[in-house]
Formats: structure tokens, C-alpha cells, sequence
């Protein structure tokens, strides 16, 4: 019988004085015997995904809430068949979620939470103005009807699309009403505190992001189209939080699926059709290599 691995998402803003961070990095690595994941630490708070057998990974999870003295994590749960990470990774960075700018303090200053049951309302509005603020490569797996595809390659370049197209065609700041969603909610909150910073006044964010708009909305009410990608080795999921159809393509990072496994492009481990022209012959040579020792692996197991 296969072994059922719970998998938490979770995120908050908070303040984590700098003193008290390594000691909260020390005893989080205390788990690492049970369970994997990956944490990011920050004087603005916690961001990460930790997976195990249910008993550790509640353990986890109310040990942070705990060390935290937070009842609201913005957890998402889903299940897993197969460990989503190699081991526990924690690690401390100047913020949670990187979009480049000091200034924004999403603790003090964001936008308003919308849940699952009031966001299909204020996104059917024809007035509302959607916005994707995940990666390029993420939106092209799945995203809401009519939501706006900034094409970022990372959430660092989300302001700059900002200043380029919001605030070019808005005049009106104050009465537009913008609603942002991400994965988990963590960027879309992130980016409802620059708005605010910006001017906009009328801005809203997916409470646990799509997620949690996954876990608790039922599918005949679902307004997702598509999977959502997550970053982990599930790589994708579907509208029951099970692993979907896509794999990453180990030469370029990128996610394909099985449609895309077909293609003339495709080689196991060496290229996709993403990556057809961005390496050399010595990295394909490379790659296979490493392949090679991948499979050889997979049979000893």
C-alpha cells in the first residue's frame, strides 16, 4: 500500500525580527528527518511548501504557526502519492517573494481578500480588470476567463509591466477596480501592496490564490480552465489537486505535456520543443550523459 504524503502550502507577511531568524531556520531544520520541502525565511515572513506523512507535517505546520503566534498561514492542502521534494531546504532571503522593491511592505499596506465564493462574482464583472501575475510559462497551463497575461519571466519584471500598461492606459486610479490572482495568493498580495503604493485604490487579491480557489470551490461553480503549475515534482495539478498531465523537461526547466511529448522536438532529458535552439551540441551531449545515469538509477530502484 502506497504511502499518502500531505503536502502544505502556506505563506504570511509578518514581521520576523533578523535575530530570531536563524534560530527559526535551526528548529525548522529539526524536521528534516520527516519531512521535505522548501522554506524561505525574511525579515517580512515565511513563504514555502513542506510534504510528509500527516502526522509530521501538522506537527510542522503548528510549530510554525506557533513560532509565529499566527492562526492565519493562508494554508492550502493537498495529497500526494510520491514525495514532491528530495529533502527539507530552508533558506533566509531578503524577501519571501522577490519583486525587487524595499518599499513594499504588504503587512502595513495591500489590497482587500476576496475568497473563493466572492471572487467569481467580482471577476464576472465586465468592469473588473483580471490580472495573471504569475510567469508566462505558468498562464499557459491554465488561468481564469478573460485574465490579463502580462508575459513576465519573473515577478520582478511585474512592476515594470505595471508602469508600462496599467499606468499608461489609467487615468482613473481611484475607481478601476483590479483583481489579481497568483498560485498560492503570496505574489498577487504582494503586488496589490505596489498598486496601492502606485495610486490604485480599488484592488483586490484570491485569498490562498488559485489553490485554495481549487480546494474549496465546487466544480460546477469552477471558473479555472486548465491546470495550475506549482514548484514542485508534481509540476502541475488538476481541479482535484492531483498531479496533472505535465512533466519538466530536465534540459530547459520548462513544463510539456504529454501533447508536447509527441512532437518531432521532443527527446527525453535532451530537449522539448522550448529549448530546441538554446543549446549546443556539448550540452546535448551532456544531457544524455546525464539521462543515462538518470534511467540507470530508475531500474536499481
Amino acid at each position: 500500500m502506497k504511502i499518502k504524503y500531505k503536502v502544505i502550502s502556506l505563506y504570511c507577511f509578518t514581521k520576523i525580527e533578523r535575530n530570531l531568524i536563524l534560530d527559526f531556520k535551526d528548529k525548522l531544520l529539526g524536521y528534516e528527518n520527516n519531512i521535505s520541502g522548501l522554506i524561505i525565511l525574511g525579515e517580512e515572513g515565511i513563504n514555502g511548501t513542506i510534504c510528509g506523512s500527516e502526522r509530521y507535517t501538522d506537527k510542522l505546520f503548528l510549530f510554525i504557526k506557533d513560532f509565529l503566534n499566527k492562526n492565519d498561514l493562508n494554508e492550502k492542502i493537498s495529497f500526494s502519492d510520491k514525495k514532491i521534494f528530495k529533502k527539507l531546504k530552508v533558506r533566509i532571503k531578503a524577501e519571501i517573494v522577490t519583486i525587487g522593491i524595499k518599499e513594499i511592505n504588504p503587512v502595513s499596506n495591500n489590497g482587500t481578500y476576496l475568497d473563493a465564493s466572492k471572487w467569481n462574482e467580482v471577476i464576472e464583472d465586465e468592469n473588473t480588470i483580471l490580472i495573471d501575475t504569475r510567469n508566462y510559462y505558468e498562464v499557459k497551463l491554465g488561468t481564469f476567463k478573460n485574465a490579463i497575461n502580462p508575459n513576465t519571466n519573473n515577478f520582478r519584471e511585474f512592476p515594470k509591466w505595471v508602469e508600462k500598461n496599467l499606468e499608461k492606459n489609467i487615468k482613473n486610479k481611484k475607481n478601476h477596480k483590479i483583481a489579481m490572482f497568483c498560485t498560492g495568493g503570496i505574489r498577487c498580495e504582494k503586488a496589490t501592496s505596489f498598486l496601492k503604493k502606485r495610486g490604485f485604490e480599488n484592488v483586490f487579491h484570491l485569498k490562498g490564490g488559485i489553490l485554495k480557489y481549487l480546494e474549496t470551490v465546487k466544480s460546477d461553480k469552477n471558473l479555472y480552465k486548465g491546470e495550475c503549475y506549482v514548484f514542485d515534482e508534481r509540476v502541475a495539478l488538476d481541479h482535484e489537486l492531483k498531479k496533472g498531465n505535465y512533466s519538466i523537461c530536465h534540459a530547459c526547466g520548462m513544463p510539456v505535456s504529454k501533447k508536447d511529448k509527441n512532437k518531432i522536438e521532443y527527446i527525453e532529458g535532451i530537449q522539448c520543443h522550448n529549448c530546441i535552439n538554446k543549446f549546443t551540441e556539448q550540452d546535448r551531449k551532456r544531457f544524455a550523459e546525464r539521462q543515462k545515469q538518470y534511467c540507470m538509477k530508475e531500474k536499481v530502484s
